[in-house]
């Protein structure tokens, strides 16, 4: 049996075994090689099998029905069965989020068309024709301090604004990376939405500041973008959630926020010196959240997730709504996928909800 075919076939089995059931570490962690091994997979199963079948195809077209035929279509057959059933895995999550807006804020999440195509053949593939991308707009004087706007190109008038701040805990990370289906289709929809770098490799105050100046770009420039600086959301993926949370909670202006696999645990460099986190500035009048976390996550355990959101919630009067996604990794919105097809949808009820309440 062909060297080439056997080691095809046991890295994908591996990266199989990590997607569906990945040993959880004890605590959040910055990386680790369950989640490098297993994330893509975990979200695009269809392209593993075609990567599979590309891998088989060779082997399982000669010396049919020998003894080594059967036992090379066995050992198929594993990582097969696998990722057919992570496909199978991704339609809870639409169940869990339609259960968790229900409950608190009664907001009904459309039943939209399922993109089957686009999953299956542009995967990988954001863009729509009728979005524009707005690239490198300067919010600041530091190299980092950029942001790309969406902006549909029917030409809004008075559209709700969502920011998107990217992950990668605090060190990496680009406004090119994470939630960019949700950006276009938002657009799409006659929002205007914008990613944003900020600096990296300093202290959380100098993020934070970044992120809050960011914000105050998009209201200067709300007549030229056809948006409503008073309709504005907040939304992060990681340390990008974290950010947006503690932006939320700092600044009465914000319609909403949205936190996806955030992390919302102490990090260096607060403004007084002390460690910085979203659970010191609790209060009261918080707007609502959305906070969405994967039962897999192994970069960051979804109960740090769920501490946070049970602590906000007793603190504040608006709606927190806490969706736990089974069977989910960390960084969940950077593809399209079946999966995130149904966060998308779940974000865009809870948004436009929060900018007309």
């Amino acid at each position: 049996m062909p060297i080439g075919f056997l080691t095809s076939i046991a890295l994908l089995a591996l990266c199989t075994f990590a997607a569906l059931r990945p040993p959880m570490p004890r605590h959040s962690s910055p990386s680790n090689l369950w989640f490098w091994l297993g994330n893509l997979l975990n979200e695009q199963p269809f392209l593993g099998l075609a990567l599979l079948a590309v891998s088989a195809f060779p082997t399982l077209t000669t010396r049919l029905g020998t003894p080594a035929w059967w036992l090379a279509v066995a050992l198929t057959a594993v990582p097969a069965c696998g990722m057919a059933a992570l496909a199978a895995r991704t339609r809870s999550a639409r169940v869990v989020l339609e259960a968790a807006l229900a409950a608190d804020p009664g907001i009904r999440m459309p039943h939209s068309r399922r993109p089957i195509l686009r999953v299956l053949l542009l995967p990988l593939v954001s863009w729509r024709p009728g979005v524009r991308r707005l690239r490198n707009r300067r919010y600041g004087d530091a190299q980092a301090q950029r942001l790309d706007v969406y902006v549909s190109r029917s030409r809004p008038h008075g559209a709700p604004i969502l920011l998107y701040l990217h992950g990668g805990g605090f060190v990496t990370g680009s406004k090119l990376l994470g939630a960019r289906p949700l950006l276009y289709r938002l657009a799409d929809h006659g929002w205007v939405c914008a990613s944003a770098n900020y600096r990296l490799r300093t202290a959380y105050s100098d993020s934070l500041a970044d992120a809050k100046q960011a914000i105050a770009w998009l209201r200067d420039h709300a007549d030229e973008l056809g948006a409503d600086p008073a309709r504005l959301v907040v939304a992060g993926g990681s340390a990008g959630a974290h950010l947006a949370a503690t932006i939320a909670l700092t600044d009465d202006s914000i319609s909403g926020a949205i936190g996806l696999y955030g992390y919302y645990g102490p990090t260096a460099g607060g403004a007084s010196g002390a460690p910085a986190t979203p659970h010191a500035h609790l209060h009261a009048d918080a707007p609502p959240l959305l906070i969405v976390h994967g039962t897999l996550d192994t970069l960051v355990l979804v109960e740090d997730a769920r501490h946070f959101a049970d602590e906000l919630d007793h603190a504040s009067s608006a709606p927190v709504v806490f969706a736990e996604l089974p069977g989910t990794q960390h960084n969940f919105d950077f593809f399209h996928s079946l999966r995130f097809h149904a966060v998308a949808d779940a974000v865009e009820s809870f948004a436009v909800w929060a900018t007309r309440r």
